[in-house]
């Protein structure tokens, strides 16, 4: 029997426009289902009709609804920032689920099923922010700017996101009035060319200096810059982050009675994601580096304790279990862009035009207001620069998606071999290491009509 397509799947949550999350709107309709005499008609909070959103009001609905969901999409539930952080470096898997244990160890197939939970969130967002544009533009003529700019910046940071992660053969499939428009297999190429331009789209809507439009100005400008370093364009990315404040933070908010910190939840609690040491040869020594970026404990030791972490042992019994400690509490923040990742920008920039005095010196700021973190020195040969300003990102961006595009950066623009910068060798539960440096198309997207739907054009970094 066939599984439904990722867009016949992403339809059946939100026919019409995505307002899953609308809380204005769904109770609303919860109220009118609650007729005493009508007890056997039941209103769907979940199906949202083309009227219910013709409005100023139902389209900033749908605008709040797209941000609700893009929470949901990167750090609300397990997502390709979590899973991405699995197939590198960053986690090791501390569970028995074989759909985790494969992205752990690089031999991922099209059915993994936690796979294809983060692509359908990070769809559902996507479109709910495509929508709200429309519905904005049409509806609420006097809508602030800076509102239908997040809404491309939640489009170009998804897209992005999906091209890091994803092999060649991407789908952006969308609904118009109702009716499925499928889309097209994409090369990776392509789609930083599209994210690019939802980020330039959202950049020339914003003339404003108020805080919400310095906010997502500088949230437009980082994913700006990560795009076009995954386009070779170090020069243009530098310009691109010139104007963004080192204390600029794009924050996703989390609640103890809503939407939960799933770092906290999958890790701190449940004990399937613990924080990798040196994995598989060539990785970081994120969990015992004492660095104050990445600060750890293992699991019920004192430390651990006083944040609620009283695992001794991951979920799969075994040890060591390394908690992590940025993010300690269910209602943690997360802040999934911030301008320590535009100055790591400009250092980038910087080593590949041959300044390496001035990368040095971007580096040493960012530590320099890290309390516990000492000045590095000059590495002294290109490789080696490169490997400390790769770390220098590694330990700063710590779980926030970056890392798995970094490592097939370094592979397709620095000339790195796979096996060089992917986890390799012995795997840590048995057997070795496989050869993926990236995710296949979920094989839901197999029932998408279209030519060459769901398989990979290439598997290359």
């Amino acid at each position: 029997m066939k599984v439904p397509s990722m867009l016949s799947a992403l339809r059946s949550r939100t026919p019409r426009f995505a307002a899953r999350t609308l809380a204005p709107l769904a109770a609303a309709l919860v109220l009118a289902a609650c007729n005493s005499n009508d007890v056997l008609h039941v209103t769907d909070p979940d199906i949202i009709n083309p009227g219910d959103v013709t409005s100023a009001a139902g389209a900033d609905a749908v605008r709040l609804g797209a941000l609700a969901r893009f929470t949901s999409s990167t750090t609300g539930e397990e997502s390709l920032l979590q899973l991405g952080g699995l197939l590198s470096d960053e986690w090791n898997n501390g569970d028995s689920f074989i759909a985790r244990q494969e992205i752990d160890q690089r031999v991922i197939t099209r059915e993994n099923s936690f796979l294809l939970s983060a692509v359908r969130n990070l769809s559902r967002s996507r479109l709910s922010a495509e929508q709200a544009v429309l519905l904005l533009r049409k509806y609420s003529q006097t809508a602030a700017p800076w509102q239908i700019a997040e809404m491309y910046f939640v489009q170009a940071y998804l897209e992005n996101l999906a091209a890091d992660h994803l092999c060649s053969g991407i789908v952006f499939s969308t609904v118009v009035d109702g009716a499925e428009i499928y889309g097209a297999p994409m090369t990776t190429v392509a789609v930083y060319a599209r994210a690019l331009a939802h980020a330039d789209s959202g950049l020339a809507l914003i003339t404003g200096t108020t805080s919400n439009d310095v906010r997502v100005k500088s949230a437009l400008s980082v994913v700006k810059g990560r795009i076009l370093l995954n386009q070779k364009n170090y020069a243009g990315a530098a310009t691109a982050v010139a104007g963004v404040a080192t204390s600029f933070e794009y924050l996703e908010y989390h609640a103890q009675t809503a939407t939960s910190n799933t770092y906290w939840t999958l890790g701190n609690i449940a004990g399937r994601y613990s924080v990798s040491t040196g994995e598989g040869i060539n990785g970081l020594d994120f969990a015992t580096a004492n660095d104050p970026r990445v600060p750890t404990c293992q699991g019920n030791d004192a430390v651990c304790k006083l944040i609620g972490a009283t695992r001794a042992n991951r979920d799969d019994l075994s040890k060591p279990f390394w908690v992590q400690r940025i993010w300690p509490a269910r209602e943690s923040s997360v802040a999934i862009l911030s301008g320590r990742e535009a100055r790591l920008i400009e250092a980038e920039a910087q080593l590949a035009a041959g300044n390496t005095a001035g990368s040095l010196a971007t580096l040493n700021a960012l530590r320099a207001a890290v309390p516990g973190l000492t000045p590095l020195a000059d590495a002294g040969t290109t490789d080696a620069r490169v490997n400390q300003l790769f770390r220098e990102r590694g330990f700063t961006l710590f779980g926030l998606g970056t890392r798995t595009g970094d490592m097939r950066r370094l592979i397709r623009q620095y000339g790195r071999t796979a096996n060089s910068v992917f986890p390799t060798g012995t795997w840590h539960k048995g057997g070795n290491y496989g050869t993926d440096v990236n995710f296949p198309i979920p094989f839901a997207e197999t029932n998408n009509p279209t030519a060459g739907a769901g398989v990979c054009i290439d598997r290359n970094p």
